[in-house]
């Protein structure tokens, strides 16, 4: 049943319906559903060629221990979260500008993106000024081209494994999710 409501709030979103209604905790659960093991095993490794990498800034890998750190560095939970959107939507966003439209992955994707979107609504209320200075300087690296020099190759599938750890370690206690 979870699935099918995680469907019906995807298709709601699409059309725009709900979407800006949903909270952070509503958006990240449907996050969550999207990045189930499988479906990031069959459109970011399977549909891939073995061994693919998409290259990406140094600072768009954002790991849980890179989070533990920021965390006792005395960074906030709403800066950590506000730093997780900036580099996870960023991700995909790479992860997309590598797929024609008609690959397997490209749908995945794209309810990804909008999926993305739909929480950037949720965090455009968030200012740069009003999140600590490190925070603050890492957002402005991952928005920046002029990083070219700071580039690594990355496997699609770790870009989002990331993603899902660092997003449950981020809002697993204030959201109330069950362990999964």
């Amino acid at each position: 049943m979870q699935q099918g409501y995680a469907a019906v709030l995807c298709v709601l979103a699409v059309l725009g319906l709900e979407a800006a209604a949903l909270g952070e905790c509503e958006l990240t659960r449907l996050l969550q559903d999207k990045l189930q093991y499988e479906m990031r095993l069959q459109y970011m490794k399977h549909y891939f060629p073995i061994d693919y990498t998409v290259q990406v800034q140094y600072e768009e890998v954002l790991r849980p221990s890179n989070i533990t750190r920021l965390r006792n560095g005395t960074v906030s939970e709403a800066a950590l979260r506000y730093l997780w959107f900036h580099v996870s939507s960023q991700a995909v966003l790479r992860i997309r500008e590598v797929l024609p439209e008609k690959h397997p992955s490209w749908k995945y994707t794209q309810e990804l993106c909008q999926l993305f979107d739909a929480l950037g609504k949720e965090y455009s209320k968030y200012r740069q000024t009003d999140v600590e200075a490190v925070v603050a300087d890492l957002v402005k690296l991952v928005h920046s081209t002029g990083a070219e020099s700071r580039r690594k190759a990355v496997r699609p599938k770790a870009l989002l494994d990331n993603c899902l750890k660092v997003m449950r370690m981020l809002y697993g206690a204030p959201c109330r999710w069950e362990s999964t």
